[in-house]
This record gives C-alpha cells, sequence and structure tokens, in this order.
C-alpha cells in the first residue's frame, strides 16, 4: 500500500469564525480525535497529528491516498455536523503540496499576521500530542522536523516577521479607535493564556486606570495579575462586576460561551450608556455574538482583528518572495528523501541478495583451503566467480534487449558497475 503526505482542514481565509468553532479541538480531545480517526481508517491512515488553534484546525496524515476523499466526512462526524456545512470551506492537499503547505503555515505565511511567531510554537505542541498519543511514526516525524528547520531559516534569513502587527496590538488600537485614551479605562482579562498575557502586555503599556484578570483556576490568574498590578475575580463573580469595566478580552479554552447575551445586556444597561469593548479572541467563542447587537457594545472577535492587521504588511510582501524560494527548495529536498524512502526495501533486498552470494563464494573458497588447493588459486577463483555473478545480470539484461531499451540499458551500465582501483587514484 503506498503511502502519502495528505493535509486537509480550514482556516481564516477558507473560513468565518462562526464555523471554524464548531471544528476547533481543545486539548483534551486531540488525542482522543487521533485514536478515532486512526480506528477509522485503520492501515489507511498510518500516521497523523492534528493542529488546531483560533485561525484554523488542519490534520497531517501519512496515509494511503484512497482515504483523501473521505478524510472530509469522517471530520464533520467527529464534530457532529453535516459534511455539506464544511465541504465550501475546506481544502486538500497532498504529497509536494501538502509538503509546501505545513512548510508555509510554520513559516508565518499562512497566518493572519504575516510573519507572526505563534504557530510555530502551536505546531510544536501539536508534534508534541500525536508523540504521546502514538500516531507520530517515520514520515510525520521527518516532516515536521524539517519543517521547523524551514521556519528556521525563514525567520533568519528573510524580513518575514519585521514590523508585523500583532493581534494584541490590534486589539488595543481597535479599543482606542472606539474610547480614545485609555488612561481612564478599566480593562477587564478573562482567561491567563499565552494570547491574554500579550494583550496585557500592550493594554498595560497605555496605563489603563485598573486592571483585572479573570480566570477559571484563580492560582493561575493571581500569577498573570501580580506582573500588572492587577486584581483578580472569579469566573462566577463576573455577572456582578462585568459592568465596572470598559474593556473586555477574553480568550479561554471553554467550549461554551462565558459571556452570554444576558450577561452582558444587564452589564450595559448598568452603564446607562457608556460605551464598552469586548475583544473576543477565543475560538470557539466566549461571548456570544448576538451581544454585538446591544447598542454601546462594541464587539470584536478574532477575524475582525484579522482584517486590521493585514494593512501595513507592505513593506513585508518583498521578504514573501525570498521566503517562497526557500521554501520551493526545502519541498524539493523532502520530496527527494520521501521518494528514496519507497526503494529502500528493493535496495535491501538487492544487497541480502548480494550478500547472500558472497557469503556462498566464501564459503566454496574455505573448503577448498581446507582440503589443501594452493590459495592463489582459490583467490583467483573467488574473484573470478564473483565477477561473473555479478555481472551476469546487468549483461544478460543487456543481450535480451534491444531498440530504445538497449540504449537506455548501455547508458546506464557505466553508472552500475564499480570504478576501478586505477580510476580512483
Amino acid at each position: 500500500m503506498s503511502v502519502d503526505v495528505l493535509t486537509f482542514g480550514l482556516n481564516h481565509v477558507s473560513a468565518p469564525v462562526s464555523v471554524r468553532e464548531r471544528v476547533s479541538f481543545p486539548l483534551e480531545l486531540v488525542k482522543p480525535a487521533l485514536a478515532a480517526l486512526r480506528s477509522a481508517f485503520g492501515s489507511g491512515v498510518r500516521e497523523a497529528a492534528i493542529l488546531s488553534t483560533c485561525n484554523r484546525t488542519e490534520i497531517y496524515c501519512a496515509a494511503d491516498p484512497g482515504v483523501a476523499p473521505e478524510l472530509p466526512a469522517w471530520l464533520a462526524e467527529f464534530n457532529r455536523l453535516e459534511t455539506g456545512l464544511l465541504a465550501p470551506h475546506l481544502y486538500q492537499y497532498q504529497k509536494n503540496d501538502a509538503v509546501r503547505h505545513a512548510f508555509r503555515v510554520a513559516s508565518g505565511l499562512d497566518s493572519m499576521v504575516l510573519g507572526e511567531p505563534q504557530i510555530l510554537g502551536q505546531m510544536k505542541d501539536a508534534v508534541r500530542t500525536a508523540e504521546q498519543a502514538g500516531t507520530l511514526g517515520t514520515l510525520l516525524h521527518q516532516l515536521f522536523q524539517r519543517t521547523f528547520s524551514v521556519a528556521k531559516e525563514v525567520r533568519s534569513q528573510t524580513a518575514i516577521g519585521a514590523h508585523s502587527v500583532s493581534m494584541a496590538a490590534a486589539a488595543v488600537r481597535l479599543t482606542e479607535r472606539v474610547l480614545g485614551d485609555l488612561s481612564c479605562s478599566n480593562v477587564l482579562f478573562i482567561g491567563a493564556g499565552e494570547m491574554i498575557e500579550l494583550c496585557a502586555t500592550h493594554f498595560a503599556a497605555v496605563r489603563p486606570r485598573q486592571i483585572a484578570v479573570a480566570n477559571r483556576t484563580l492560582e493561575r490568574a493571581e500569577t498573570l495579575a501580580a506582573q500588572f498590578d492587577a486584581r483578580t475575580l472569579k469566573l462566577s463573580a463576573l455577572p456582578d462586576h462585568l459592568a465596572e469595566f470598559d474593556v473586555v478580552v477574553s480568550c479561554t479554552a471553554s467550549s461554551l460561551p462565558i459571556l452570554g447575551l444576558g450577561m452582558v445586556e444587564r452589564a450595559a444597561r448598568a452603564r446607562r450608556h457608556r460605551p464598552m469593548v469586548m475583544v473576543d479572541l477565543a475560538v470557539p467563542r466566549d461571548i456570544e455574538p448576538e451581544a454585538g447587537r446591544l447598542a454601546d457594545v462594541y464587539l470584536y472577535t478574532v477575524d475582525d482583528l484579522g482584517r486590521m492587521v493585514q494593512s501595513g504588511t507592505d513593506a513585508r510582501r518583498a521578504a514573501v518572495v525570498q521566503a517562497e524560494a526557500i521554501i520551493e527548495a526545502r519541498v524539493r529536498h523532502f520530496m527527494h528523501w520521501l521518494s528514496n524512502r519507497e526503494i529502500v526495501p528493493a535496495i535491501i533486498d538487492y544487497q541480502q541478495s548480494a550478500d547472500a552470494l558472497r557469503l556462498a563464494e566464501l564459503d566454496r573458497a574455505r573448503r577448498l583451503l581446507a582440503r589443501g588447493d594452493d590459495p592463489e588459486a582459490v583467490l583467483e577463483l573467488l574473484a573470478h566467480s564473483l565477477t561473473h555473478k555479478y555481472m551476469h545480470g546487468p549483461l544478460a539484461a543487456l543481450n535480451r534487449s534491444e531498440g530504445a531499451e538497449r540504449d537506455q540499458l548501455l547508458a546506464l551500465l557505466p553508472r552500475l558497475l564499480p570504478e576501478s582501483g586505477a580510476r580512483r587514484r
């Protein structure tokens, strides 16, 4: 059974957040999903890894190419969705296209923020999880190791990450468009992960009046709050305190909304028409989208921020050309490795046959020496016999051939024969 590199999924370009959140894999679900994928396709999927972020859900496989058409249906079924809902948003890549896609993703060329570095860490986490789940084999291990190497090469040899406008910076800019100077604003962060820490760092730089952190685990909230001289809240306390905040930034791993329409509506009413900016960076979303329809509530999703960071990337466009050239060269190298890997069984068989021939002739020579034959004559016979048997196959094929096949064999013959000692010298 042949094995190809296959990739399928959706991202911020192919699908809106309302679709992406429905196929997002929280960390605790990745290993069960990998097990279910292997179980569904058996030997058809030899290896697999799942990359799931707020901007993309992608599955990388070393698989029988024949299973490719069935993979989208599995993704829909696993997430209890109609296949037709996902079909318009999915992309699929095979062989060198799949390899190229992995290299582009890791290098930040396929990101909402061109050249952003976070995706590389997320890919490494995905590989680590696949390894722990036992679904990472030789092929995907080699693919991802080369992927990380390419990403490092692109980042060190091009300006792809220069002048990058991060999602966190975009969140501050969008907030300032609505509220103006933030020095009199109270800011609430819900969650305590890497994205919230980045956002808190950017908001703290504009010196808001107060910062608060709410998280399911209070200990993690306190650790983050200590960096910014912030107060902490329990998630259960949000209904009583939400109205105090002019800015709410949320990014958790919750599978259900944390801030429902009713809670936001009550907070907006208590604020008496003072505007509230809400930035929802989570996928699935933390804030019910209907909250954005309320007067004086300005709700932004990760896609809204993405549209903002797309501007101002002209300075890095020239670096994209250079990065693509590096990636193309590395794709060729990987495909060469992959094609060589496919002929390994034939090479092993050939080596084993040659070794068996050597051992048989050596055994005969030892028997001749044991009965007292002249050593010089035995060595001569051994050399002659080995030479004759090694050359028999190529010469027999040449004698049986004719026309174009004979011309091809004649051209190959010098390359198949070992160089003599004299020629090497």
